[in-house]
């Protein structure tokens, strides 16, 4: 059975874990390292994906950044989203070869691993087609960003970027942009949906055993 180490990192700037992803990517293509899933939060960050369109982000730069929050270009797919304290942030950097690199089927079990996670919690998450990402009703929970890069020693996809679900999220942050580039839909956090604060531990607990179960893998902890 094959292994992923878990890290949980806390509160880490963005560029900080983009650093470390692309590392990771490195090892785990050079054979030095198992995948990883790198679980943790962000500081007031926008990110602007492969996708992105200008109108999406509704003020300049430079106010964002006047109100302490980043806007980073990245090399993930979609448009452009909200990180920040209270969000669960997840990277799995994880080589797809075993799994047939199915990029597709590869975005669908990362939206099962969050429906399932929310379900300990009693959330009824889903899917809304054509988006991907994870949604309650007409509202949505989690988004979903990322790339396949192109082992060089390995054959196949090592994925890096991951997930973003909303647990005790400032909601009002994405009343700044338009997350995802989708105008007709609204955001929610585990937070609204049930009325109390919700311990991160515990979802990131139900997080990383959904991932055993969707992918067949075996979670350790980093060595």
């Amino acid at each position: 059975m094959s292994m992923f180490q878990v890290q949980r990192l806390g509160l880490v700037p963005y560029m900080e874990t983009w650093d470390k992803q692309k590392e990771w990517v490195r090892k785990i293509d050079q054979g030095q390292a198992e995948n990883q899933l790198l679980l943790l939060e962000h500081p007031h960050t926008f990110t602007l994906g492969r996708g992105f369109h200008q109108e999406n982000l509704l003020f300049s730069k430079e106010y964002y950044e006047a109100q302490g929050i980043q806007v980073v270009e990245i090399d993930r797919g979609g448009d452009v989203t909200y990180h920040g304290p209270g969000q669960l942030v997840g990277y799995p950097i994880f080589h797809l070869g075993e799994r047939g690199n199915d990029s597709h089927g590869y975005l669908r079990d990362l939206e099962e691993v969050i429906i399932r996670a929310l379900k300990h919690f009693d959330i009824q998450g889903g899917r809304k087609a054509p988006y991907t990402g994870v949604w309650v009703g007409d509202v949505k929970i989690a988004a979903i960003g990322v790339k396949f890069n192109r082992g060089r020693q390995k054959r196949g996809y090592i994925t890096n970027h991951g997930f973003a679900l909303n647990v005790n999220t400032d909601l009002r942050y994405f009343n700044l942009i338009v997350p995802c580039g989708i105008q007709e839909y609204g955001v929610t956090s585990m937070k609204e949906l049930l009325g109390r604060e919700v311990d991160m531990e515990e979802v990131m607990e139900q997080i990383v055993k959904s991932t055993e179960e969707v992918f067949g893998w075996k979670a350790g902890q980093p060595v």
